[in-house]
Formats: C-alpha cells, sequence, structure tokens
C-alpha cells in the first residue's frame, strides 16, 4: 500500500492538469475548484453535512464521483465536456513509462521562483501555473515527491491500481475512440509482435481482478496510508466532540481494511479504545489504550505519556472506579507539569474540580493538600490559566461552572448572568460552536428558577432547532430530557414521552448518554403512575430505576424524591419522613444545590400537612422561604408559600391565608406548573371556605366566599385534570360536592358525586 498515492488521487491529478491547460470554461470554474478543494482540505475543514458521505465512502474518490462532478460542465473545446477531455487523459496513461511521464510533467504546472535571469517570454506561460504554497500546488508537489520516492514494485502496483480503477469506463471510451479494445490499457499489449496471451503478460497482469468494489478497491490499492489516517482521525475528532460511538457503516469499512491485508495505523487502537469505551466493554477498551500508547511510546518520546493517564482518569472515573481515577488524575497534573504541557494541565485541574463538584468524598485527599484550593479559588485559577493558554473552550466553560456555582450556593443571580453574558460573548467572538449546548442549558435553567418557564422553554427549543447539529450528543440529550420535564409540568404525557423518543439512536449506542436517558424517562413515567394512582406499576419502574447506576447525582435525586412521594400516596408518612431525613442529611453532606435542599425542605412541610399536624412544618416552610427569596428561586418560593398558607388554616388564619396566596398567584401561574397551581389554588380554596364558615349564616359574605371557593376548587381541578392527578381531582370533587350539599344544592352534590365515582371507575379501567 502507496504512503500517499493511489489512482483516485492520479484521477484528481488530472483535473487539476486540465484546469491549468485552460479548457475548464468560467462557468465551470468554481464547481470544478470546490470540488478539488473537498478532497484535498485538511479533515477538520469538513463541515458537518459531509458527516455521513465521509464515513460511508472515506476519503477517497471512486472514477463514478469524478465523472458526476465533471460531466455536466462543457469544455472550452466544442463538443466535449470536462469528463470527456478528463476520461481522455486518464487512458493516454497507457503504459508504465506513460505514467511516469506524467508525473515528470507534473513540475510543468507550477511557478517556478524567478531569479532575474530567465527569459522574459518565460514570464509569459501558455497554461495557469499555481503557486507552490498553494492548496492545489502543494497537493501537486507532494504527489510528484512521493512519486519518485516509490520503488519499482510499488510503482508498477499503483499502475496496476489505475488500470482497475479506470475499467468501468472502458465502454465509454470505446464510444469515443472505436480503436480502442480489451487491451487498451496497456499499449503494449496492442503490438502486432506481442502476444496478450503468452507468458510475459500473464506474468504481469494474469493476478488483475476488475473489481470495482469497495472491498475490492481496498485490495488493489485504491487507499493509501494517508487515507487510512485521516479517516480514522476524522473518527477520532467525530467521537471526541459529539461523543458518539464509531458508525455501523465505518465499522464494517474498518473490518474490511483489516481483512485485506493493510497496514492499519496506530491510531486504529486508540478507535477502538473510543468506541469500547462507550459501548461500555471495560477489558476491551482497558485493553485498546494500552495498545494504542505502547505502539505511540516506540515511535515517539514520553511526551505523549501524560495523555495516557489522562484518557485511563477518565475511563476509570466513567467505570466507577473513582479512586483509581483520582491516583490516575494527580499522576497526569505531575506529568504535565513536568513536561509543560499547559492544554493538558489546563484540562486535567479543569476535569478534577467538575469530578470533585459530584464526589465529594473522593476528594478529601487532594482538598488536604491544596491541589485547587475553594471552589472560587479554583475558578479563578482555571480562568487565569484559560487566558494565558488562549485555550477559550476551557474559558467558557470555566466561566459556565462559575455561574453554575453561584446559582448552586444561593448567591446574587446577577452573578450568574454576568458569567453567561461573558461566555455568550466568549462564544460568539471566538466561534466556539460546541459551548453553545451548555449555554443554552444554563440560561433555561437560570429562568426556569426565576419562574419565567417560556423563556426557559425558548433556549430550549433555539438550541435544537439551531444548534443541535454541531453540539455534543450529551447536550442534545440534556437539553431534550429538560423540555420533556417541562412538557409533563405542564400535563402534556404524550408529548415529553414522544420527545423524548426524538432523541438520535446513534447517540443511544453510547452506554452512558443511554443510561441518562433510560432513566429520565422511567422517572417520566414513574410520576405519571403516581398521578395515575398506579401504585403496583410504579413500584414495577422504582426497582428498576434503583438497579440501575446512573452516576449523575442530580439523577439519584430525583429518584429518591419519586420513591419518598411513592410512600406518600400509599399513606405510609413515617417511612417516606425516615427517607427525607436520609436525603436531606446527605444533600447537606455532599453541598449540594440550594434548589434540591429548598424542594426536600418543603417536601417535609408537606409530609406534616398530610399527616395531619402541620404546624410541625412551619419553622421548616418558613425557613425554605426565606431561602427560595434570598436565592431567587421563585418556583419554590410560591411553594413555600402554599405550605405556609396550609399552616395558617391550621390555625384559622383563614384571611391571611387568602391575602397570601393571591398575591402569589399571578407569578406562580408563570412558571407553568400544574402541579404548583393546582395546589395553591387548593389552598385558596380551603381558605375562602375557613372565611365562609367565620360569616354568618345565610349573609351575603358567606355567599360570596362560597362562590370564590368553588371557584378556586374548579381551578384546581383544571390543573389537576391536566397532569391526570386521579386523587387531587377526587379531592375537589368531593369538596365541591360538599359545598353544594351545605348550600342545599342536592343536584349539583349528586352530579360531583357521580363525578367524583367516574373518576375512580376511569383510574381502575387505566390500571
Amino acid at each position: 500500500m502507496s504512503r500517499h498515492l493511489t489512482p483516485s488521487k492520479i484521477g484528481l491529478l488530472g483535473l487539476i492538469r486540465l484546469y491549468s491547460d485552460g479548457v475548464v470554461p468560467s462557468s465551470a470554474t468554481i464547481p470544478i475548484l470546490s470540488f478539488l478543494i473537498s478532497h484535498l482540505l485538511p479533515v477538520h475543514s469538513k463541515t458537518s453535512k459531509e458527516d455521513d458521505t465521509i464515513s460511508r465512502d472515506g476519503f477517497t474518490v471512486s472514477i463514478q464521483k469524478l465523472q458526476s462532478a465533471t460531466i455536466s460542465h462543457a469544455s472550452a473545446i466544442p463538443g466535449r465536456t470536462v469528463w470527456d477531455l478528463l476520461l481522455k487523459l486518464l487512458w493516454t496513461i497507457n503504459s508504465l513509462d506513460a505514467l511516469h511521464a506524467f508525473f515528470n510533467e507534473l513540475p510543468l504546472l507550477l511557478e517556478k521562483p524567478y531569479d532575474g535571469n530567465a527569459d522574459p517570454s518565460d514570464l509569459r506561460p501558455k497554461r495557469m501555473l499555481f503557486s507552490r504554497n498553494s492548496p492545489l500546488g502543494a497537493f501537486v508537489r507532494r504527489s510528484q515527491l512521493e512519486f519518485t520516492r516509490l520503488q519499482f514494485h510499488d510503482g508498477s502496483n499503483l499502475w496496476k491500481s489505475l488500470i482497475i480503477y479506470r475499467a468501468p469506463t472502458l465502454a465509454v471510451w470505446k464510444r469515443r475512440n472505436p480503436a480502442a479494445g480489451p487491451y487498451s490499457y496497456d499499449s503494449n499489449l496492442q503490438a502486432e509482435s506481442f502476444d496478450p496471451n503468452g507468458t510475459l503478460s500473464n506474468l504481469v497482469y494474469g493476478s488483475l481482478s476488475f473489481d470495482s468494489s469497495k472491498d475490492g478497491m481496498l485490495k488493489h490499492g485504491n487507499t493509501s496510508t494517508d487515507d487510512m489516517e485521516k479517516l480514522l482521525d476524522y473518527q477520532v475528532s467525530r467521537m471526541q466532540r459529539p461523543g458518539n460511538r464509531v458508525p455501523q457503516a465505518m465499522q464494517s469499512q474498518l473490518r474490511a481494511m483489516a481483512k485485506s491485508g493493510l497496514t492499519i495505523p496506530s491510531v486504529a487502537s486508540y478507535v477502538h479504545f473510543l468506541d469500547a469505551w462507550k459501548s461500555g466493554d471495560y477489558p476491551s477498551s482497558f485493553d485498546s489504550l494500552h495498545r494504542y500508547f505502547d505502539y505511540t511510546m516506540q515511535s515517539r518520546d514520553r511526551s505523549l505519556y501524560q495523555y495516557a493517564l489522562l484518557n485511563l482518569a477518565i475511563l476509570q472515573a466513567d467505570f466507577g472506579c473513582f479512586s483509581e481515577a483520582v491516583t490516575a488524575m494527580q499522576e497526569t497534573i505531575a506529568t504535565a507539569r513536568e513536561n509543560h504541557d499547559m492544554p493538558c494541565l489546563n484540562y486535567s485541574l479543569s476535569w478534577l474540580y467538575q469530578f470533585g463538584r459530584t464526589h465529594l468524598e473522593e476528594m478529601a485527599e487532594i482538598q488536604k493538600n491544596g491541589v485547587l484550593g475553594s471552589e472560587k479559588e479554583a475558578l479563578s485559577f482555571l480562568k487565569a490559566k484559560a487566558k494565558e493558554s488562549n485555550m477559550w473552550t476551557l474559558l467558557s466553560t470555566t466561566l459556565l461552572s462559575e455561574a453554575k456555582l453561584t446559582l448552586s450556593n444561593g448567591d446574587n443571580v446577577s452573578q450568574a448572568f454576568e458569567s453567561i453574558v461573558k461566555a455568550s460573548h466568549l462564544n460568539v467572538t471566538k466561534n466556539i460552536t460546541e459551548a453553545y449546548g451548555g449555554l443554552m442549558l444554563m440560561q433555561s435553567s437560570i429562568f426556569d428558577r426565576l419562574g419565567v418557564a417560556c423563556q426557559a422553554w425558548s433556549y430550549c427549543e433555539l438550541f435544537l432547532q439551531c444548534y443541535a447539529g454541531q453540539s455534543p450528543s450529551e447536550d442534545v440529550i440534556q437539553t431534550q430530557c429538560k423540555s420533556a420535564y417541562m412538557l409533563a409540568r405542564k400535563g402534556r404525557w404524550e408529548e415529553a414521552i414522544s420527545r423524548m423518543n426524538e432523541v438520535d439512536h446513534e447517540a443511544l449506542r453510547t452506554l452512558r448518554y443511554q443510561q441518562f436517558w433510560t432513566t429520565n424517562l422511567g422517572i417520566l413515567k414513574l410520576r405519571r403512575h403516581l398521578h395515575r394512582d398506579e401504585l403496583d406499576a410504579g413500584d414495577h419502574v422504582l426497582a428498576q430505576l434503583q438497579a440501575a447506576p446512573t452516576g449523575v447525582p442530580e439523577l439519584q435525586y430525583n429518584i429518591s424524591l419519586v420513591e419518598i412521594q411513592l410512600h406518600l400516596r400509599r399513606g405510609d408518612y413515617t417511612h417516606a419522613l425516615s427517607l427525607l431525613e436520609q436525603l436531606l442529611t446527605d444533600l447537606n453532606q455532599q453541598e449540594a444545590d440550594i434548589f434540591q435542599r429548598l424542594k426536600a425542605m418543603i417536601l417535609k412541610a408537606r409530609i406534616y400537612d398530610q399527616a395531619g399536624v402541620p404546624q410541625k412544618g412551619f419553622s421548616v416552610a418558613l425557613r425554605a422561604a426565606s431561602l427560595a427569596h434570598k436565592a431567587r428561586i421563585l418556583p419554590v418560593l410560591w411553594e413555600a408559600v402554599g405550605a405556609i398558607g396550609r399552616v395558617l388554616i391550621s390555625t384559622k388564619e383563614f384571611e391571611a391565608t387568602v391575602r397570601l396566596i393571591e398575591n402569589v398567584l399571578p407569578q406562580a401561574l408563570e412558571c407553568e406548573d400544574c402541579d404548583l397551581a393546582a395546589y395553591l389554588f387548593s389552598c385558596l380554596a380551603d381558605g375562602h371556605m375557613g372565611m365562609a364558615g367565620q360569616a354568618k349564616g345565610g349573609s351575603l359574605q358567606r355567599k360570596e366566599k362560597l362562590t370564590k371557593a368553588l371557584e378556586a376548587l374548579d381551578r384546581a381541578f383544571e390543573e389537576f385534570s391536566r397532569i391526570e392527578d386521579i386523587r387531587g381531582q377526587c379531592e375537589m370533587m368531593a369538596k365541591k360536592a360538599t359545598i353544594m350539599h351545605r348550600n342545599g344544592d342536592s343536584v349539583l352534590a349528586n352530579d360531583c358525586a357521580a363525578k367524583y365515582l367516574d373518576i375512580k371507575k376511569a383510574a381502575k379501567v387505566q390500571d
């Protein structure tokens, strides 16, 4: 196998020669040059639209692609297309000697440096010449140089490969040249004194197999070492940036390369490592990683040793070996410092910081050694080093981490917005397209905390519509899961499930993404089962969620919450409260997000309320409301106000409850959370009902309060109906029937009772 030259590159050289000869008209210049440049530029310059084509066809140019790119363009010669001229040029290379002559003439396509002694007539060449440093000129120079370096055996193999490469065009060439025959591929075989079936011809061409399939072209040298390295490097970049596995088409192509007996570059071991890692095959990934770096150490110095350790640390962390991951990362940092590799050092420190946010117990020793210092000191250090090293992606990520830390600690929201604006400006000015996912997720989260659900939804949709194609798959999946949760909060369960099913199946071939997606889908289904009062099905889904490894603290928190809610639905308040106390202890030890701690505190107050002792939750609800107001987590604040309202109702402070709920209700509706709205409307109805009970019998005030209570019950029933909460609907109907009965309206009371029974029957049928 040649290191650089292939028959397809000879075809490109022929097209470049035609362009230099001036036979390509002006109308065809841009399409022809675009075709040439698209196959000569480096891999990282390819656009995302070409990903599928590259994965399917590699970096070789088939004769059919050359034909389709040139046949529609007329040449400067009347009656001839560019394809006709290119076909003639390829078939005029009718011997090994002609192939040498073709490459010997390539330097004539390049400009010669003017030394002051050249003939003035030479300064006005008859053909277009290429600068030696231009893309086309550099390709011509390298091709001519590689051909001169070829040994005779490799040169003859290149000639045989060219014969097979252009063989499918023999019929077309015969129509243009009637004298062409079955032995036109070699002019020596057409000589009268030469026997085409003789011993010499059989010795030279007897092993030729005119197989134009992809596997056949691999066997006959249409793929060079350079092409294979480009293809593998491209796959590595695609696996590292979006985070997906090797596509199925590419896997079959790699297997065909291995079976063909071609020399496989060492980077193939790294591709196997990434694919095995993302598929969850720990032994194979570990073995491939060691094999790749064993190969690279033999040919290079120890400058890549820190990257081997870096990959090993990330691999160990993904498979749950956290202590081994920390040890490997510490060695990575030490080696990177020794080799003065600042990019590797900065990335390692950033990874260690992100790892420490979710695994505090594993970072105890590092915190003692003072490797990173406090979280704010670590972020300040990373920002300074990223600016020094011009690592703009790392700087953008660090700014978002700073915003996330601000929100997690409940600090000033304006500081988080400042970090987000800085990251956004950096992404635009430095064209960091892969960072848009994390940025928009952060913007959506911060507006969701502020209770502006429509703005949070807009950022998710904007990212999915405009930036999903150029962003990592992890960000895309997280955004789709977040938007599905927002749909579920509005009661649009079917749309939420459909949104979850829109995830790219190619991305779900990666084990970590598949586990994340499956867990989120399970949590959505479990919440729906709880609302529908399908507790047995909820137990089944919960058992599956608890058995599957998540590795994401946020998902573990959500699973704990739905487990507590399941016990509440069963009426097991003691067990639910003990689980909640354990959850609160863990959250405080882990210094978790303040949002998670506040939600757990409010859930504790609601457990006391459902257990019939709401006053025991007063201090918890009041403290949660104070912290939520300080951190500007408005949905949690409105829920805390509702919990305080339940306490006030228990103390018969109905008027204070009504004033409190009515003041926060308009802003609570902006959160687009049906469960929160139903909870507040239910509290408001109880407050109005209490005030009606305190008014004189038959008075106008009592009738007015009863009317408002009925209105609030209807609104609460609508919200419960949207999220399919059976118990909530039944409770509202029971309260409404009670009010109708007390008013003496037995017909409406019976209607409400019948509707109550219908809801119960419908729930049993669904179950």
